[in-house]
């Protein structure tokens, strides 16, 4: 089985283009994976920033509420998940991966499903529910973030 050597970031891999669906050595693949942060993610810790500014003091991933909310307050009955516009299937922004496809659309799909659950459970305890998305976020829309979760908390 023949295969083309590569550089990727300043490793060499041998890529068999028919048979291998990662470019990556398994080395190299679990070093990117390790880097992707399951929680305190740069959106989440701008919605982090959002909320402080706002004064508003949120308890972190607790593990004791159901889907484990990116920020919660049992005080307010009020949950926040930041979704990334990749992992949960943003209408606007997803594209799915080539590689892998029957995967990666039950994966999203799944994330998806499991989103609407949990939006349900949280609404039938009479819980607010608060979904940003990744592309609400950045500068530009940080003042409009800021007054949204403002007028949701005070409601």
């Amino acid at each position: 089985m023949a295969g083309t050597r590569r550089e990727y970031s300043g490793e060499y891999v041998t890529v068999y283009n028919r048979f291998m669906a990662d470019i990556f050595s398994k080395k190299k693949r679990s070093s990117i994976m390790a880097a992707v942060k399951g929680k305190d993610s740069a959106i989440e810790k701008e919605v982090g920033t959002a909320l402080k500014k706002i004064k508003v003091r949120m308890v972190k991933h607790s593990a004791s509420l159901p889907g484990k909310p990116d920020f919660s307050s049992r005080k307010l009955k009020c949950v926040i998940f930041v979704d990334s516009c990749f992992w949960h299937g943003c209408s606007r922004h997803y594209s799915a991966p080539k590689s892998n496809a029957v995967f990666w659309r039950k994966k999203v799909t799944r994330n998806k499903q499991r989103d609407r659950e949990i939006n349900r459970e949280y609404r039938q305890l009479g819980w607010k529910v608060v979904r940003v998305w990744q592309h609400d976020l950045g500068r530009k829309n940080s003042i409009r973030i800021e007054n949204r979760l403002s007028t949701l908390m005070k409601e």
